[in-house]
């Protein structure tokens, strides 16, 4: 069972950036596709940013194109999301997910145990 901890995130001003991370306890990591989702209130979980194996790939919602950049570290076993420019729509609990290049959520295998972001002013 692959382990997912995420860290980072809290509040911030609309306009401002957070980044999140989300480092795995998997041995198969470095060949995994890996997601970010969200969660805002009363809402369901929806797709924000996928990565590829090898980082190749990235795809993102159209909401957040341009202002959200997710990468990472295969070495370090850890996926980050860089949030720039967020708006006060974008409070929700952020997840990291493990095993899939779909955007649905059935599709990953692993969770983060997710992150509360807060974009308020």
């Amino acid at each position: 069972q692959v382990r997912l901890v995420q860290s980072g995130g809290g509040s911030v001003q609309p306009g401002g950036s957070l980044r999140l991370s989300c480092a795995s306890s998997g041995r198969s990591f470095s060949g995994d596709a890996m997601g970010w989702f969200r969660q805002p209130p009363g809402k369901e979980r929806e797709f924000v940013a996928g990565i590829s194996w090898n980082s190749v790939n990235t795809y993102y919602v159209d909401s957040v194109k341009g202002r959200f950049t997710i990468s990472r570290d295969n070495a370090k076993k850890t996926v980050s999301l860089q949030m720039n420019s967020l708006k006060p729509e974008e409070t929700a609990v952020y997840y990291c997910a493990a095993g899939s290049r779909s955007s649905d959520p059935r599709s990953f295998r692993s969770w983060g145990q997710g992150t509360q972001i807060t974009v308020s002013t």
